[in-house]
């Protein structure tokens, strides 16, 4: 017989187990799992830090000749392709490094030493005019007043004369670190140079062999994009410089060629180290001149720091490192914050090196490739473009493809310097010719 309707028992749903992730949103289970991933990797990089801060007499010089090997690899590179030996390229280029330091800290002691002679009666009549311009000034700030802060700076000096004296005894032990730092420095940037492919392939020979590709693969675009950054910062730090320099000079600026020098160097922190550098021009003009040659001096520099933010850095360091203005100015911020000076001055190559490095990963188009350690004598020898030429052709061809609305928004316009690094070979992007031979010797070999 069939059973009816009336046979069929009903379902307690009561006695069902629903799992409890039923009972937690599916928005908040997403939003769950990337919060315990990203603390679990926010308490990974802090004793990373820690171990970074506690070595950072190693660290710094390290990195600091990572980015000179960066700008100086293209000279080096196209000795060894004009058939120079080795030692010879390697001295040639450390004399141009040399070369330019000297030259440059022999232009700042020169003029310092050549007008830094004061006048104590000028300076008087200065600063009577700059507080009768305070008086008169919407700040309406009395004579009263800078005394009281004076005296206040005078007693936290009392207060804190045996913290100074300490410093300033152990200013030797801090000379003594800043020589060992430039000596691991100038060898770091021998052995870079000369060893830098063999040294990242031991390196990469620790990780596991399924990623030693996609980790090779990163690195050499990170390097290039750290390349472009760097010889690229040059061609920004020298505008910045030239614009403050001359603009100091036809202000009749006390040491406008020292003042020109001092912000080159600064402007490798992007934006905030030609601002700071600036403001010592302003100051130099409030103290030798007036203040109103004070400030059309801080008109200068508001214009140059301008023309870095809205031509420079989106035309040509945005072309070069593919990194937002936003992007930049956040990373030297927190870069300060956690690194100070050094954090400024490293965290945009970083930030850059990062991001091409994720988008290769992420993209997978290291999947199939070899080990590449199994070509320990692979090492890119092709010339790279010149840091002028590159930055002059891409602001070129950025306002070439200004007009192009069918252009997406996620491919750059035009080619970069980083273009030119990159490896020629279609079936392996990151393997040269060398890599190419490597592989047939060692597949006869096998044979």
């Amino acid at each position: 017989m069939s059973s009816g309707p009336s046979d069929v028992k009903p379902i307690d749903e009561r006695a069902v187990p629903v799992p409890e992730a039923a009972f937690v949103p599916r928005a908040m289970r997403i939003a769950g799992a990337w919060a315990w991933r990203i603390v679990a990797i926010v308490l990974a990089l802090i004793p990373i830090g820690w171990v970074v801060a506690q070595a950072s007499i190693v660290v710094i010089p390290l990195l600091v000749g990572a980015l000179l090997a960066a700008l100086l690899r293209p000279l080096y590179v196209r000795l060894l392709n004009w058939r120079w030996p080795k030692a010879l390229a390697l001295l040639t280029t450390l004399l141009v490094l040399i070369a330019a330091v000297g030259a440059l800290l022999t232009l700042v002691v020169t003029q310092l030493a050549g007008g830094l002679d004061l006048d104590m009666e000028r300076l008087t009549v200065q600063y009577q005019r700059a507080m009768e311009w305070l008086r008169n000034s919407p700040l309406h700030v009395t004579e009263q007043q800078l005394t009281q802060v004076f005296e206040n700076a005078t007693s936290w000096l009392q207060q804190n004369v045996s913290s100074i004296l300490s410093q300033a005894l152990s200013a030797g032990s801090t000379a003594v670190s800043f020589l060992t730092g430039c000596l691991v420095t100038l060898f770091a940037l021998i052995f870079y140079l000369l060893d830098g492919r063999r040294i990242w392939l031991f390196i990469v020979s620790l990780f596991p062999r399924p990623a030693r590709a996609a980790i090779d693969g990163a690195a050499q675009r990170s390097w290039v994009s750290v390349g472009s950054y760097v010889r690229v910062q040059v061609v920004v730090a020298l505008i910045d410089a030239l614009g403050i320099a001359v603009g100091a000079l036809l202000l009749h600026v006390p040491f406008a060629i020292p003042i020109g020098i001092i912000v080159f160097l600064a402007a490798f922190v992007p934006f905030i180290g030609a601002i700071v550098s600036g403001s010592l021009a302003v100051l130099v003009a409030l103290l030798y001149n007036d203040p109103i040659n004070a400030l059309l001096m801080l008109v200068v520099v508001v214009a140059v720091m301008q023309i870095e933010a809205h031509v420079l850095q989106p035309l040509i360091m945005g072309n070069a490192v593919k990194v937002h203005p936003l992007a930049v100015l956040v990373s030297v911020s927190a870069g300060s914050i956690f690194g100070g000076i050094a954090g400024a001055v490293f965290a945009v190559p970083i930030v850059a090196g990062l991001n091409v490095a994720i988008n290769y990963i992420a993209s997978e188009q290291w999947r199939g490739l070899p080990d590449p350690t199994r070509y320990p004598e692979a090492q890119p020898d092709e010339p790279e473009e010149p840091a002028v030429l590159g930055a002059a052709r891409a602001v070129r061809e950025r306002f070439a493809h200004f007009g192009d609305d069918n252009a997406s928004a996620d491919e750059p316009h035009g080619a970069t310097a980083s273009d030119a690094a990159e490896p020629a070979t279609e079936a392996h992007p990151h393997m040269t010719h060398s890599d190419v031979s490597g592989d047939v010797d060692s597949e006869k070999k096998e044979a």
